[in-house]
């Protein structure tokens, strides 16, 4: 509800959650700490795909496609967006931190070979999760893996022919 509507008001939510507004200010005393509690949860999500991805451990394109695809259900299990609780320290240090390590997976994906190194510094970096994001709200009738399919296509094949 939140992804489709930031401005949500909490008895909107209660009543979408099936319960009373009162039940949901048991939990949080306020929006702002229901929304804290959706940001913690997501980025925890993250940290976890990132961990279960084996990003310096897997051989690459086998990291990729997991990373992909457990990003793809964060992205889908938790679709709201984390730029809002940026401003929160320790939010953006977690969230820094797990943005390094997939530029550093990437930087290990061109030095072997898997991404072209022509391109752009943080080309990948700024290209994997706008297109994670397109398959996790344009595509939901694919499975996570079906969906991971696409993207890692498209991030190493592109879209033309040859």
């Amino acid at each position: 509800m939140l992804a489709a509507d930031p401005g949500a008001t909490i008895a909107s939510i209660a009543a979408e959650a099936g319960v009373d507004r009162r039940t949901v200010y048991r939990r949080f005393a306020s929006r702002e700490d229901l929304l804290a509690a959706i940001y913690e949860a997501r980025l925890t999500a993250i940290e976890h795909a990132i961990e279960d991805a084996r990003l310096r451990e897997a051989p690459v394109a086998v990291a990729l496609h997991r990373y992909v695809e457990n990003i793809i259900t964060v992205n889908r299990t938790w679709p709201v967006d984390l730029a809002r609780m940026l401003t929160d320290h320790g939010v953006h240090a977690r969230r820094d931190a797990a943005v390094e390590e997939v530029d550093t997976f990437l930087q290990r994906a061109t030095e072997e070979g898997l991404l072209r190194s022509d391109l752009p510094q943080g080309w990948a970096s700024a290209l994997l999760p706008q297109l994670m994001h397109l398959v996790s709200r344009q595509l939901p009738e694919l499975s996570a893996g079906q969906a991971a399919d696409v993207v890692v296509d498209t991030l190493l094949n592109g879209l033309g022919t040859s």
